[in-house]
């Protein structure tokens, strides 16, 4: 039956997120998945079921069995995966089953004290808006009561064929065989170090790499939801520290690492130093550009690299901007048939594959153009700079009081500032957040992340030292810090 949740649920970036054993519960957990189960019978899917899947973190395969308690107690088939798994590989399973969609337990990236819930739609890619408000109109129903919510034992489910348990791994590998060169990876005699971050993606580049001259060696690969060692599973270079040393280490060409649920990539050059998200993304661009011979539009965040602004005039292709989030990069893909999606936090999507973020597939395409422009990840780099000139982007995240929010954005939009750190502001772009772009190619951003009470400072600039000087004015912008 239908009970009052205790706090309102509202899905950001990608996804409910919250703490565990305070907005995190059971209570609200089974609330999504009544949301779920009401906006497929609404909305004329319900027969097709709802695949339901989670990742290593605490009491995640029981809040994907409360879940599925739900959707079968609507009379819903359930395809439940038999073991945690990464999101991309849950997300294909949809198309596997030819389900309606997908009900993720995860938080992704986010500290080890959270838990999340994704909902992937028929297509497989992150929720749109549309979908999102239509999940959230029927929660607000639940917590006024005025929808109740239905449950069926696990068992009873499983006896009576409402719940199918089911491993989403096979079907997923062999698409990314299809996708993948991995011959030419194989034989390249490559030497990788991975780090899946105690995630749903561990196994899986030894599994798919085995049997030729590369050798790969895998850190934290087992499941331990305090991720000891790593502030959060997030694959930037903060968290990377061990793997960098253990890259070294081992003389390895490269390392490579996945977040909590693996549909984000980090990547580490043969020194041991960490490539930038914005990097990777237009090497990964490049790839497919000279690599693949692939032509068509390029999808990016607000928050993206100006390489693939470049790249896109290089090749006179179309490059679309959307808000932060692949709820607006992956439908804009398919409206617009992109080969690329690509956004700052290291999530990025390919034509001919689902509409949605995966880091194992980003990391096998990132090792494929290694092998076939025979080049170290430094190399890369300087290859790309040669073609687009030199771009160096850094971040500063700063925790805040949520009672300062709006008094943060008060001073945002009074500042209005005509140049930034000595530049002349040429636009002030409030898709998401305040982007000041300037007059000499640069930019600064400041915006709230969509998961966590964070504030987000980010910039790109043609050096380091640049780049510096702006986070240090965002910063003082924001009245959080800063010289």
């Amino acid at each position: 039956m239908g009970r009052a949740m205790p706090s309102t649920i509202r899905f950001g970036t990608d996804g409910w997120r919250a703490i565990i054993g305070e907005d995190y519960t059971f209570e609200n957990v089974r609330a999504c998945g009544q949301a779920v189960a009401t906006y497929l019978k609404d909305t004329g899917k319900a027969s097709k079921g709802l695949v339901v899947g989670y990742d290593t973190r605490f009491g995640s395969a029981d809040f994907a069995a409360a879940v599925s308690e739900v959707v079968a107690g609507n009379g819903i088939k359930v395809y439940l995966c038999q073991s945690f798994a990464p999101t991309p590989t849950i997300s294909y399973g949809i198309l596997e089953k030819g389900a309606a969609g997908a009900a993720v337990i995860t938080a992704s990236h986010n500290p080890a004290r959270y838990n999340g819930f994704k909902y992937k739609p028929e297509y497989a890619g992150s929720a749109s808006p549309q979908v999102i408000a239509a999940l959230e109109e029927r929660l607000d129903a639940i917590a006024a009561d005025e929808l109740d919510i239905w449950s069926i034992p696990l068992e009873e489910g499983l006896e009576r064929g409402l719940i199918e348990r089911f491993d989403p791994r096979p079907a997923y590998l062999k698409k990314i065989e299809e996708l993948a060169d991995l011959s030419t990876i194989k034989g390249a005699g490559l030497r990788i170090v991975v780090d899946p971050m105690y995630g749903a993606g561990m196994g899986y580049f030894p599994q798919i790499l085995a049997g030729g001259r590369t050798q790969v060696v895998e850190i934290h690969g087992s499941v331990n939801p305090a991720f000891p060692g790593i502030r959060n599973p997030e694959p930037i270079a903060l968290n990377l520290t061990e793997l960098g040393e253990e890259l070294v280490r081992q003389g390895a060409t490269v390392g490579l690492a996945t977040d909590g649920d693996a549909d984000r990539l980090g990547v580490m050059d043969e020194k041991g130093q960490f490539i930038t998200q914005l990097q990777v993304c237009a090497l990964l661009l490049l790839y497919l550009l000279e690599v693949r011979s692939e032509r068509g539009p390029i999808v990016r965040t607000v928050t993206g690299t100006k390489m693939a602004d470049r790249l896109a005039q290089l090749y006179g292709l179309p490059l679309y901007e959307t808000p932060v989030g692949f709820k607006y990069v992956g439908p804009r893909m398919m409206e617009t048939g992109a080969i690329f999606g690509g956004e700052e936090s290291g999530g990025y999507g390919f034509r001919g594959h689902i509409p949605e973020r995966d880091g194992i597939l980003s990391g096998l395409y990132f090792l494929e153009l290694m092998a076939k422009m025979e080049k170290s990840p430094g190399e890369l780099v300087e290859y790309l700079y040669q073609k687009v000139g030199p771009h160096h982007y850094d971040r500063i995240d700063k925790h805040f009081p949520l009672e300062q929010r709006e008094a943060i954005i008060t001073r945002l939009r009074a500042s209005q500032p005509a140049q930034v750190a000595g530049v002349a502001v040429e636009r002030t772009n409030t898709k998401d957040g305040f982007k000041y772009e300037l007059v000499d190619g640069s930019w600064l951003l400041v915006r709230f992340s969509g998961t966590e009470p964070i504030l987000r400072i980010e910039g790109e600039a043609a050096t380091r030292e640049r780049g510096g000087e702006l986070l240090s004015q965002g910063e003082r912008m924001t009245g959080l810090g800063g010289n």
